[in-house]
């Protein structure tokens, strides 16, 4: 038996390669950054090519360090950055325009257009699950085949293809233009507001609905089975794709929040609640959407109602790249010590509209409450505060839907901030616990490779993996929790109107 497993995490700042033991444990990490791209305000892209070269070196990183070499590796799984569309050319291998990432607001006026047409924004939602939205792939992709010449004529011909970015790596990693496999994930193809939730195939009523041509789009596969063999000497050739999972349904894999109930909230570049809710779609009334949690080879899928939330760590980044008051995110812990609380200043990140439980995209950034004694450790404060109140914000909408949790798990990038993970305690009035392993989202790609290959044996195997980090319980009394979060609604109504 091969003796590790990998996992190409490609996200929405950086794209990692991790290799992890038979426990679990982390023995490699190769990561790079790629460029975040703003044509003009609200639009954010990405260069496919950078990406796809990026993933080349991080696999070829983490295989040196951990001094391996590919035939001990069992399987690759990938999990992706979701929603952020590509479009490339079959006999080139070349991208028609940069992705248009899941943050990107520039398709606002299509999305009123056909909710105005029928139906409004819940126009699709009992076939798809989701609103009419900015964030979903299907008008990025229609965007694209409007503003490019000849695209839409060439998506017809079948010269184009299709994929959020776990379809542009398998097709690169399976052989490109000499062979590469044009597939996806049932997790990642509930994200495009294409797919139908029950048949798990596009949607004709809903392609026609977009005017998208079917035969642009990746076939869907179940989450975990094959997707090919790597044929690229550069990365690890010869070693078989076995998993591929959206990020978010990645972490909750990782997590082992198999079942209906069980739940994780991820704190990266945004802020994702899933809750299980087993074999069974369920549609909130909260603002919370219906999704794909995962689905085996041979069996049946698995739902979830998800939280979506755009700013988090991107607020952070914000403060460092925009505003110059931090030189690298870890330092906006020690600049919000440096003051006992917020001073009553808010911030609504609404930088690209505002998702869960919300859904407007008429929304705006703002930073109310200030006054002359407000000061840059106030504003830090303010800043992780923001991703606590949005997190209530979705678990308050998965509560009215009959999901009240007792405890939250939690993993992702800001889960080593003490401060924050205390005051989200505080603000939601339940415990908050990080796992020993907080890179949920790599390790769930890597554990559904290593089912695929049997690598590890079941579900049971990998809940025996898990191991609770750290705790945080709330100290806050019950009466300024609700003082604090009323004022936090307040803000967020200031934000609305503004686009």
């Amino acid at each position: 038996m091969s003796e590790f497993v990998l996992a190409i995490d490609q996200g929405t700042t950086s794209t990692r390669a991790i290799i992890f033991d038979h426990g679990g444990g982390i023995v490699a990490v190769g990561q790079l950054e790629h460029r975040q791209i703003y044509p003009q305000a609200g639009w954010v892209e990405h260069d496919p090519i950078e990406i796809w070269d990026n993933t080349r070196q991080v696999v070829a990183v983490a295989l040196a360090k951990a001094e391996l070499s590919p035939k001990q590796i069992a399987g690759i799984g990938i999990t992706n950055q979701r929603e952020t569309t590509v479009i490339w050319d079959r006999a080139t291998g070349q991208p028609i325009h940069n992705a248009i990432v899941w943050q990107d607001t520039r398709t606002a006026g299509m999305v009123d257009h056909l909710a105005a047409a029928a139906g409004g924004v819940e126009r699709f939602r009992q076939v798809t699950g989701l609103p009419l939205h900015p964030y979903f792939s299907a008008t990025k992709i229609a965007w694209i085949l409007d503003r490019v010449p000849g695209a839409r004529r060439r998506a017809e011909a079948g010269e184009l293809a299709f994929g959020t970015t776990d379809s542009w790596l398998i097709w690169n990693l399976t052989g490109g233009v000499d062979g590469g496999r044009h597939l996806t994930d049932v997790t990642n193809a509930s994200r495009t507001n294409l797919m139908n939730l029950r048949t798990l195939d596009w949607d004709a009523a809903v392609l026609a609905a977009y005017d998208l041509p079917r035969v642009m789009l990746p076939e869907i596969r179940a989450s975990v089975g094959e997707f090919g063999e790597v044929s690229d000497d550069a990365v690890a050739s010869g070693v078989p794709l076995l998993a591929v999972l959206g990020d978010q349904q990645a972490a909750a894999f990782g997590q082992c929040a198999f079942g209906p109930g069980e739940a994780k909230n991820t704190y990266g570049t945004g802020c994702f609640l899933l809750v299980g809710t087993g074999r069974q779609v369920v549609f909130s009334k909260s603002g919370l959407i219906s999704t794909v949690a995962y689905q085996l080879a041979g069996g049946e899928p698995h739902y979830a109602l998800e939280g979506s939330v755009a700013v988090t760590g991107s607020l952070v980044q914000w403060l460092r790249d925009n505003l110059g008051l931090i030189g690298s995110a870890p330092e906006v812990e020690t600049l919000a010590r440096t003051v006992e609380d917020n001073g009553g200043a808010f911030i609504v990140p609404a930088f690209s509209g505002l998702f869960a439980p919300y859904w407007r995209s008429d929304a705006r950034g703002v930073i109310v409450g200030l006054t002359r004694y407000i000061n840059k450790g106030h504003l830090a404060r303010a800043a992780l505060e923001a991703t606590a109140y949005q997190t209530r914000d979705v678990l308050d909408a998965a509560a009215a839907d009959g999901a009240r949790l007792n405890e939250l798990r939690v993993d992702g990038g800001m889960v080593g901030n003490q401060l924050l993970m205390q005051f989200q305690a505080d603000i939601l009035g339940v415990d908050v616990v990080r796992p020993v392993v907080a890179e949920t989202t790599a390790l769930g790609a890597a554990y559904g490779a290593g089912l695929a290959s049997g690598y590890w044996a079941s579900l049971d195997e990998l809940r025996a993996n898990w191991r609770e980090g750290a705790r945080w319980a709330p100290s806050m009394l019950g009466v300024e929790r609700e003082r604090l979060y009323g004022r936090w609604l307040k803000a967020v109504d200031r934000s609305l109107d503004w686009s």
